[in-house]
């Protein structure tokens, strides 16, 4: 009963996303590979990604054949590349998971959240040895991937390894998304090299993030409400990715239907279409024509969303927060990663780096 209900709930998803608009129903396999699954004693593992992926697979085409939607199977980064063990062994794990996608003919694979250059091209080189087109997406921003390498020379590395589109997903809100996919789009132009970029950031406002972005922020994971974009936000970034020469433009993280809806709304004109959840209220509010209150119906216009600046509602909290900036990335002793559940002195050791951090930041010594 509990897997059916499980199943039910993922297909609804899927369902509200497109009615909002989608025009692709991404299987849901994030961090689904066998290496992911059964880390640090995850349950999972007992699972394991191919009854995983088939499931993702088989709700992902159900749903896409109720609209016109493509189905895209998706593999992201591994823990088996952060514990330094090499090529072979990241492929190894990639290849298990594309062998489904591949079986049920998927419309094209998505190589995303990687934030090392290094990896993603790697898993580029498995989802084209398959012959399916190919998109790939780091998660960095302007200031590069993890090991340094420049966003610009990222995307020109990841459309030379042979990927059809290239881009930013994950870790950071949209206009920093949107400025690592310039610079990306300047470094290609640079070089010749005519590929279509994506961009799915995050739901949240990361303008106070650091290179690792919003994981380095002290409200990730749990407390990241207050950054929420507002639909209005979702269709500024929709224009402004679109301005930017952006063709694949979506969301991670943070992201609802009803910002997807707004971003299909926004680029309604340039895609011939309305989603079928805009016949409900209309666009920019205009159901508001119908409340009780003059003063809330006033605001069904487009002129008053687009210039409000909302509140937190939050007194003496502040806007914008210090990132963490630990710095530790693939290769450090502290990302080796291992199947056992993560023991209390594994606790006490990082705890104990968190408050000697804090005391440095406040100036304690």
């Amino acid at each position: 009963m509990s897997y059916l209900l499980f199943h039910i709930s993922v297909k609804e998803l899927h369902r509200e996303f497109l009615r909002a608009g989608s025009d692709v129903m991404q299987t849901f396999t994030f961090y689904a590979s066998d290496d992911k699954l059964g880390n640090r004693g995850n349950k999972a593992a007992e699972i394991g990604c191919n009854t995983i992926n088939q499931a993702a697979c088989d709700i992902a085409f159900e749903v896409a054949k109720e609209g016109d939607a493509l189905v895209c199977g998706g593999i992201s980064q591994t823990p088996t590349y952060l514990s330094g063990k090499g090529k072979e062994a990241c492929q190894k794990e990639f290849n298990k998971q594309i062998e489904i996608f591949v079986k049920n003919d998927v419309d094209f694979l998505i190589a995303e959240y990687f934030e090392h250059v290094e990896e993603a091209e790697w898993a580029v080189e498995s989802c084209k040895a398959t012959g399916k087109p190919t998109a790939v997406s780091l998660c960095i921003g302007p200031e590069g991937d993890l090991h340094g390498i420049p966003t610009g020379e990222c995307g020109v590395r990841l459309a030379r390894a042979g990927a059809d589109i290239v881009g930013i997903n994950c870790h950071f809100g949209p206009d920093q998304c949107i400025e690592a996919c310039r610079l990306m789009k300047e470094a290609l132009d640079a070089a010749g090299i005519k590929k279509h970029l994506i961009v799915q950031p995050l739901g949240y406002l990361t303008p106070d993030a650091g290179k690792q972005g919003f994981i380095d922020l002290p409200e990730f994971p749990f407390a990241l409400e207050p950054r929420v974009m507002t639909r209005w936000d979702a269709h500024k970034f929709a224009r402004d990715a679109y301005n930017a020469g952006i063709r694949y433009i979506g969301g991670c993280c943070g992201i609802e239907p009803y910002h997807i809806r707004a971003v299909a709304e926004e680029l309604a004109k340039e895609r011939g279409k309305l989603p079928l959840s805009s016949s409900k209220h209309g666009q920019w509010g205009e159901g508001l024509r119908l409340h009780t209150k003059p003063w809330v119906r006033a605001r069904a216009r487009r002129g008053y969303w687009e210039n409000l600046k909302p509140s937190s509602g939050r007194p003496k909290c502040a806007g914008l927060s210090t990132p963490d900036n630990w710095g530790v990335t693939a290769g450090d002793k502290d990302l080796c990663q291992h199947k056992e559940s993560t023991t209390q002195e594994e606790m006490d050791a990082v705890i104990s780096q968190a408050k000697q951090r804090a005391e440095v930041v406040n100036g304690s010594h």
